[in-house]
């Protein structure tokens, strides 16, 4: 048995999670909670991360049940994301792979998603649509890569979903996304918002720039509600999937929001392959794409 735990803190949440082959034994996380209509800092995220990321391994090994002689190897994301956070995140990694003396391993974010979706939803070998902040991709696996066939040509949807959710006031604990996603349970009014696709590109400024300019307008006359809005947000995912034949695969909030345990579980699977990353290399980058990542432990 081979068991990894991943450090996660790319944005504004912190998670830890422990992964026991394709088990996931503990994921405890906090988020950094700013005012609704507000973003967060790289700074204050950070100092967020700080405070809370010793409380949160703590809380992982006891609800594993393991001590730190139990792990086998320490994940971290190395990027994309947030600087400052990243930062937070690798040093104690680091810091940790030393004191216990385990191998380290620095882990793709987005991989972390891939990996962490197909352990859920046993989904084989899927074309993955992966949304966040910063990044929104149409991606496959070919020849040893995660290639990326197509992407957004101007925002992220993760990105689009935040503004969305500042416009509209929503709270951003524990997501925008997941807010999003309740609110849209209340609505029933469909209301078409605009997006383009190009080849496999997509453009989502159209929704955003709509939203921006019609939400007060609609809002106050009582044209549709907030849940309304939200509950078309949603519907257009099922509308481009039906269009084109799909059928969707999702995990939940415990998994498809920032957490350890992807990044545990893609760091058991490069680990499993004979992975590591030497201390002197373990640094973290802002911009590292999907497909720089060589998937040594796929067919």
């Amino acid at each position: 048995m081979t068991v990894v735990i991943g450090f996660e803190g790319s944005a504004n949440k912190i998670g830890i999670g422990i992964v026991r082959d394709g088990e996931v034994l503990s994921n405890p996380r906090r988020t950094y909670i700013t005012p609704p209509g507000q973003g967060f800092l790289p700074s204050d995220t950070a100092k967020h991360h700080r405070a809370v990321i010793l409380t949160v391994l703590k809380e992982a090994l006891q609800e594993a049940g393991l001590q730190p002689a139990d792990i086998d190897c320490v994940a971290y994301t190395k990027g994309p994301g947030m600087g400052a956070p990243l930062v937070v995140v690798a040093l104690v990694a680091r810091t940790v792979a030393q004191l216990w003396g385990k191998p380290l391993l620095g882990v793709n974010h987005c991989i972390g998603h891939i990996e962490m979706g197909r352990l859920i939803t046993r989904a084989d070998n899927p074309t993955v649509l992966y949304v966040s902040g910063g990044n929104t991709q149409v991606i496959a696996y070919s020849e040893r890569r995660y290639r990326i066939f197509g992407e957004t040509i101007d925002i992220a949807v993760g990105n689009c979903l935040d503004r969305f959710a500042r416009v509209l006031k929503i709270s951003n604990d524990p997501s925008p996304g997941y807010n999003i996603e309740q609110m849209a349970k209340k609505g029933s009014q469909f209301v078409e918002l605009p997006y383009t696709v190009k080849g496999m590109d997509v453009s989502f400024s159209g929704i955003l720039s709509y939203i921006e300019d019609a939400a007060h307008k609609m809002l106050s006359c009582g044209q549709c509600a907030a849940e309304d809005l939200c509950f078309s947000l949603q519907e257009m995912m099922g509308v481009m999937c039906e269009e084109r034949g799909a059928k969707l695969f999702a995990t939940d909030e415990r998994f498809c929001i920032d957490n350890g345990a992807m990044i545990a579980q893609a760091g058991w699977e490069m680990f499993r392959s004979g992975e590591e990353t030497a201390l002197e290399d373990s640094w973290i980058t802002q911009r590292y794409r999907t497909d720089e990542v060589e998937v040594t432990w796929r067919d």
